[in-house]
């Protein structure tokens, strides 16, 4: 643009209003001003238009998730809402820092911001909610059932997928389902607990604490908490583990192990990732719309930050449906073997005189 108003001799302000049609041009400046658009082949800038445009929606996703399948999806989600609504979005990690280095963080990149997305574990610390709340910066949470008056929140119905998953395992003949849980500082870890435990107790089947072992949604923690379950004197016939990335471990355990999914186990997981189909057999699991959570967080942000200055900002506690997703990993349990008939069955019957009979 200063190029084209260089070449025509009028200011730069003159060569915007003239591309963008507005009025008060004179004539003669608008016919020198296209000669040399036309001249110099301009091309306005449309993806630097719209930043300029936003530059007042600058948006913050904050991650420290250590699912890459998981990360995945929030980030195609972030960036379809953040390209419709032309704002700008910036995407931090913050893996490597600790607890103080992150309330620093948050203050620091509260004065470059107008709104932040926040997904598990970030939106669980009161500490960092705080720091961006006292900023004046508008919070969504993604995936956390902990909902507040302070900041918006998009989430799923994790108790009632978990029931709905494990009502499944058992329509399927299941009664003894092994639970792997999740990260014990996300409240979602504690409601798929909860819904697995409502699910056995609406079935009537005894709810047994060796079949449930400790988990951090990492594909290790699968790993470990499946050897301990198929370690056990009597091991489940299926496995629910609370999402994808530690399924695949446990169906990574049970080949190892020589057990044939879903014949001898099956498995079952939650997200429905990218993890759930790079397996085999596929995964049954549970769809949560981790995309289209952060495409609805970067809706409610900017309806926020664009109407807190007329209106006081409005909390939002978003439930998206969830969907259970059936694949090639349960079937009905194997029948247990026959027991061999015992020694006394085996003896020929005798009569009263003690000859066969």
């Amino acid at each position: 643009m200063g190029d084209v108003a260089a070449h025509a001799g009028v200011s730069a302000m003159t060569v915007s209003r003239v591309i963008h049609g507005h009025a008060g041009v004179r004539e003669d400046n608008r016919e020198r001003v296209m000669h040399s658009v036309r001249e110099l082949d301009y091309r306005p800038n449309l993806a630097a238009s719209a930043l300029a445009a936003a530059q007042h929606t600058c948006i913050a996703l904050i991650y420290t998730n250590p699912s890459s399948s998981y990360l995945r999806e929030l980030l195609v989600g972030a960036l379809r809402g953040s390209t419709r609504a032309a704002a700008q979005l910036v995407i931090a990690t913050w893996d490597e820092l600790g607890g103080k280095a992150r309330r620093e963080a948050a203050r620091r990149l509260s004065g470059s911001v107008a709104g932040v997305i926040l997904p598990p574990p970030l939106c669980e610390s009161p500490a960092i909610v705080d720091a961006f709340v006292s900023a004046g910066v508008a919070v969504v949470s993604i995936a956390s059932s902990h909902f507040s008056d302070r900041i918006s929140c998009v989430r799923i119905d994790d108790r009632q997928a978990s029931h709905d998953m494990v009502s499944h395992l058992i329509a399927h003949g299941h009664t003894r389902i092994g639970y792997i849980k999740g990260d014990p500082n996300q409240t979602a870890s504690a409601h798929r607990w909860q819904g697995y435990r409502d699910a056995l107790a609406d079935a009537g089947i005894h709810y047994d604490d060796a079949l449930v072992q400790p988990g951090y949604f990492t594909y290790r923690s699968g790993l470990e908490a499946a050897e301990g379950l198929l370690t056990l004197p009597q091991p489940p016939s299926a496995i629910f583990a609370s999402n994808d990335d530690m399924a695949a471990a446990v169906v990574s355990v049970a080949h190892r192990r020589g057990l044939e999914v879903p014949g001898d186990l099956s498995v079952v997981g939650f997200d429905d990732t990218s993890a759930s189909t790079m397996v085999w057999p596929e995964l049954t699991t549970i769809h949560q719309p981790v995309a289209e959570m952060a495409d609805t967080a970067i809706d409610i942000l900017l309806r926020e930050i664009r109407h807190s200055v007329s209106t006081p900002r409005r909390t939002v506690n978003r439930v998206l449906a969830h969907q259970l997703i059936t694949r090639a990993s349960v079937s009905r349990p194997r029948a247990p073997p026959a027991r061999p008939p015992s020694q006394e069955a085996a003896q020929p019957l005798t009569d009263i005189d003690g000859k066969d009979a």
